[in-house]
């Protein structure tokens, strides 16, 4: 989630692309438990669960739609129906448990309304459970920590969520 909202500062600020055109994606489910395919923590066949995963969302005005996924072995940025066959599959084939939804957040909202304390990435002890990124934490005046982001209730949440057919 930091990663995508430093790739959203870096288009904001390097003017690559209309900030309008891109979106963060916050894709999990209840349960914390949701298959991605074709990421670098297994590369092959098999998919990592993930508790959740955050990519960028560009709707190019060219017509074409992409997807940065820092984590996946596919072409960076992917096109975004050839992220959603290889790396998704259908919710078909997905026990029900394991079914994604998806949070979908304008880049600018992400931007001002973000924010990380990295609790988060630390144990019941509270020791890391990875090694945190080396700068510092992301605070923007947001109050919405990681948890507000993967809320799928009608009532809370930073922006509507989309349940896998819908996303796509």
């Amino acid at each position: 989630e930091e990663n995508i909202w430093k790739l959203c500062e870096y288009i904001k600020n390097h003017d690559q692309y209309p900030l309008e055109e891109c979106y963060a994606v916050f894709i999990s489910n209840e349960r914390k438990m949701i298959p991605i395919w074709k990421q670098q923590a297994r590369p092959g066949d098999g998919p990592v669960i993930w508790d959740y995963h955050v990519v960028l969302l560009h709707v190019s005005s060219g017509g074409q739609s992409f997807i940065y996924d820092l984590d996946t072995v596919l072409p960076f940025p992917c096109l975004f129906d050839t992220y959603v066959e290889d790396a998704f599959k259908s919710d078909d084939d997905i026990h029900p448990q394991f079914r994604r939804k998806f949070r979908v957040i304008r880049a600018d909202s992400y931007l001002k309304n973000f924010a990380s304390d990295r609790s988060h990435m630390k144990d019941s002890s509270g020791n890391w459970r990875e090694p945190p990124p080396p700068y510092p934490c992301i605070e923007t005046g947001g109050i919405n920590p990681v948890d507000n982001f993967l809320t799928f209730k009608k009532i809370k949440g930073p922006s509507p969520y989309y349940y896998c057919l819908a996303f796509i």
